[in-house]
């Protein structure tokens, strides 16, 4: 019971958090041990080889063993090129369950197309048609805009091959039709921010479609003599059946985009664009009560934006997690100098120790806040991982000086060394984890160049070199960026990146003379440049680079 009323005193002096547990990730061992198994991957695998036999063997065709015989060895290539090339999808079960999953779908509905025309129960849907109306893009669209265009490459050519199969004897006509289509569904999904390309990219499949077919004799007859023996009426009912295949397929592919991403927790370029809007109740609350940070997490987005694109990492990714990396201060705004008031600092009243505390908190805060809001994994990952396990150095630093102050006392006093606590560094760092991916580095590093930005007086092109290659340095010589794959050669680009970006942010301006008012300094002076004036802060307190 005392200790229930001591945590409420120390709760209503903002000294103690109201939470008895806080949130966590649900993590299952057992799904952590499905996802790697050997024995889930070669079930999957041999799933596939199921999968084809069924679809091999159904319906009349001429040598179906021969046929499956020949698709269990393109699928030992498969295997093989994945493992060389993508060996992060092979071993990794649910990318793999993705991966053929959606190249089976694929082949089951060209499968089913297949047998409906040749039943003969639909008038305007004959067997030489099946060509027309096959998902050749739905595989190589689905892959290129989840996992990338090396994905979207690999089910092109594999998916091409084996639904020449499908159809009796290798069709070289259907082959590179399916193969082309393919390709140009990947080479028009480099990057989708938006839904709109995925219905571009359809589009000009379907005209892809639609020419081949011209070539290879799937349209027609036609009588390029005697245009008036053509049915012209049969005609535009195939045209419209091979440019409408490609379009059609693009939709059901931007619909099947977002369960796909829900189910095998796979983030694309179009829902980080989604999540990127800042009327998020989170975002909106920090405009109300941490403005200051708020401001900063804009700014740093735009840094952090900029030097993704300069090393090929994802930008939007970079955006979003920007905006969200220090939710966590809405639970003590005030105590982080952003967001201070002119009169007063609450630092001024707590030991160094306690002060680092609540700074080093608004990680655990921040997890908790994107927990609780359902953020996406991957803003959760950068949250506790944009500090590592760096030094809270402003509160270290004035926690060593009133132990040295202590010292000179304790002599003066007779003290003994026993009776003054010691200084651990360990008190003063983040709990990490240290950035694990490129974009996490990259956030970590513009959050950090960004705070120590505001404090430079008169910033020139110079100052700001300087300060950025001496706050990277500062990050490397600590091993913050030792467990993300940045490579020295990426850091420099992303070094001049911040320059440029903060050049642009901190530029100068022309301090102007008030109308009817005559200065007293020379001209030369009035029109010399004054640089943006940084809030004035309590004489106290840290620099903002501190958090």
């Amino acid at each position: 019971m005392f200790d229930f009323l001591k945590r409420g005193r120390l709760i209503r002096r903002g000294l103690a958090s109201r939470k008895m547990r806080r949130r966590r990730r649900a993590r299952s061992e057992l799904m952590r041990n499905l996802e790697n198994a050997t024995y889930v991957r070669v079930f999957l695998l041999a799933l596939f080889a199921a999968g084809l036999a069924f679809l091999v063997f159904s319906g009349q065709q001429p040598e179906p063993t021969k046929n499956y015989v020949i698709a269990l060895l393109v699928l030992a290539t498969a295997i093989t090129q994945l493992w060389i090339n993508q060996p992060k999808s092979f071993y990794q079960n649910s990318r793999l369950l993705l991966v053929f999953g959606v190249i089976l779908a694929q082949l089951a509905v060209t499968k089913l197309l297949l047998v409906i025309c040749n039943s003969g129960d639909y008038r305007f849907l004959k067997p030489e048609m099946a060509g027309l109306i096959t998902p050749y893009a739905f595989a190589p669209l689905v892959l290129s805009v989840l996992l990338g265009r090396q994905h979207g490459l690999y089910a092109a050519f594999f998916v091409s091959l084996w639904s020449s199969m499908l159809f009796g004897p290798i069709d070289a006509p259907l082959l590179l039709t399916s193969l082309i289509s393919g390709f140009t569904a990947v080479s028009l999904t480099l990057q989708v921010r938006r839904r709109s390309k995925l219905i571009r990219a359809g589009l000009y499949v379907g005209l892809a479609i639609w020419l081949l077919s011209l070539t290879f004799g799937l349209i027609g007859p036609i009588n390029w003599f005697y245009p008036t023996a053509n049915d012209w009426g049969m005609l535009g009912w195939q045209s419209a059946l091979a440019i409408g295949n490609g379009v059609l397929t693009a939709t059901l592919v931007g619909g099947a985009l977002p369960m796909l991403e829900n189910l095998f927790r796979i983030t694309t370029d179009i829902s980080w664009l989604e999540a990127s809007d800042l009327n998020h109740p989170l975002l909106r609350r920090m405009t109300i009560e941490a403005p200051g940070t708020y401001h900063h997490s804009l700014v740093v987005a735009n840094l952090a934006e900029a030097a993704a694109e300069a090393v090929d990492a994802n930008a939007t990714l970079c955006r979003v997690c920007s905006y969200f990396h220090d939710v966590g201060k809405l639970v003590k705004p005030e105590y982080f100098t952003e967001n201070m008031s002119f009169e007063r600092n609450p630092h001024d009243e707590l030991a160094p120790t306690m002060s680092a505390l609540i700074i080093i908190a608004h990680v655990k805060e921040g997890v908790d806040l994107a927990l609780k809001h359902r953020l996406n994994q991957r803003i959760i990952d950068i949250i506790q991982e944009h500090h590592g396990t760096s030094l809270v150095r402003y509160f270290y630093q004035r926690a060593v000086q009133q132990h040295e102050d202590a010292r000179a006392g304790g002599k003066i006093m007779k003290l003994r060394e026993d009776d003054i606590p010691e200084v651990h560094e360990e008190s003063f760092r983040y709990s990490g984890p240290k950035p694990q991916t490129k974009e996490s580095a990259i956030v970590s590093l513009a959050d950090t160049i960004e705070s120590a930005s505001r404090s430079l007086e008169k910033p020139t092109p110079q100052k700001i070199e300087a300060l950025v290659n001496e706050l990277i340095d500062e990050r490397i010589s600590d091993r913050q960026l030792d467990e993300c794959d940045l490579t020295l050669g990426e850091l420099k680009v992303i070094a001049d990146r911040f320059r440029f970006t903060l050049l642009s942010m901190l530029h100068t301006r022309i301090a102007y003379p008030k109308a009817g008012h005559r200065p007293a300094v020379p001209r030369d002076e009035i029109l010399r440049p004054d640089v943006m004036a940084a809030r004035r802060k309590p004489e106290t307190a840290p620099p903002i680079s501190a958090a």
